[in-house]
């Protein structure tokens, strides 16, 4: 009997940081019909059909494919890096002509453009029946479809009006998107980015009630639109209250990622640039220091220039040379903060 031999092959497992995927995005501070408050870019039901977008200038069709050399973005690229694009653009659509076309194309060709079939930049009948429908449901894209890589290319191209290219830039658009392509590996580290800095700044809090209630009392100053609320008697327990709502976005600042990297600025100076801080904040708000008509701070009893900007008299009331008018306005919030 004739011994049987098969060879077994496994096929690797997407696995959760492989996937990539259409996802709706929401910003809960952005107003879209009262969906944002539950998480919704459209209505149930509802899905948007696109067609990948072209552009016609004089005459002449360009598809934003993402898989076009001569596209001008690629173009405008430095010489490294472009190079590198054209590179990673010829090995995708040597990999795609395999694939849908069974044509076999070496990417280093010198004529391989004129040796590709379908995936032409200027093959109108092929780009105009790429599409893409998207709803509230998370649309999982198969890298294993060359379709669904090419759908890729194209988001990342800005072919789509509707997708982001990513989590970073649906975030920063003046409009927010209704979707992004999520890579998750990439936009897992975007996400927790500002989740790190925001524990990071609750610890720097924690650090602050538990051992140094005088220098939280002077971060809260520097932190808070409202520093003059605080005095030496004010509780360590509604400066932490405090503090804490700044650090979710729920204060002044609603940009949580600027509000968290306030916190830890000011968590970051030591306390002499802390106080003085202080200092010239409520000093500019009790009209101690004042901004007169050429731009420059003045100090308001002695009418001694200061400096252009918060920066300038900062550094100008570190100097000892100038430690008069420091002492005179220290006293005067002191009076006040103890009061």
């Amino acid at each position: 009997m004739a011994k049987e031999t098969f060879t077994m092959v496994e096929t690797p497992t997407a696995t959760r940081e492989s996937k990539v995927s259409i996802k709706p995005y929401f910003d809960a501070r952005s107003e879209n019909m009262g969906l944002e408050n539950y998480g919704l870019s459209l209505f149930d039901g509802i899905k948007h059909q696109e067609q990948l977008a072209c552009l016609e200038i004089n005459g002449i069709s360009r598809y934003l494919t993402g898989l076009n050399e001569f596209a001008p973005e690629i173009k405008k690229l430095p010489k490294e890096k472009r190079e590198a694009k054209v590179k990673q653009i010829r090995e995708s659509v040597a990999d795609l002509e395999a694939e849908l076309a069974s044509n076999i194309l070496d990417p280093e060709d010198k004529d391989f453009w004129n040796k590709v079939k379908l995936l032409k930049p200027d093959n109108n009948e092929f780009w105009n029946k790429i599409d893409i429908s998207v709803g509230n449901d998370i649309k999982f894209l198969d890298m294993n479809d060359p379709y669904d890589r090419i759908k890729m290319h194209a988001i990342e191209a800005g072919g789509f009006s509707l997708i982001a290219k990513s989590y970073e830039d649906a975030k920063a658009k003046p409009k927010p998107p209704k979707f992004y392509l999520d890579k998750d590996a990439e936009t897992v580290s975007s996400r927790t980015e500002y989740k790190k800095l925001r524990n990071k700044a609750l610890s720097e809090l924690q650090k602050l009630f538990d051992k140094n209630s005088t220098k939280l009392f002077y971060v809260a100053k520097v932190v808070d639109a409202s520093s003059t609320q605080y005095k030496k008697s004010t509780p360590g327990d509604i400066l932490y209250e405090n503090m804490d709502t700044h650090i979710h976005g729920e204060g002044a600042e609603s940009n949580m990622e600027r509000a968290v990297n306030q916190f830890l600025d000011a968590t970051n100076c030591d306390m002499e640039t802390l106080k003085i801080r202080s200092i010239v904040k409520d000093s500019s708000f009790f009209k101690y220091i004042i901004t007169k008509s050429d731009g420059h701070i003045y100090h308001n009893k002695k009418n001694v220039m200061l400096g252009r900007n918060v920066s300038d008299v900062v550094e100008f009331l570190k100097n000892p040379l100038n430690e008069d008018i420091l002492d005179d306005l220290t006293k005067q919030c002191e009076k006040y903060w103890r009061n």
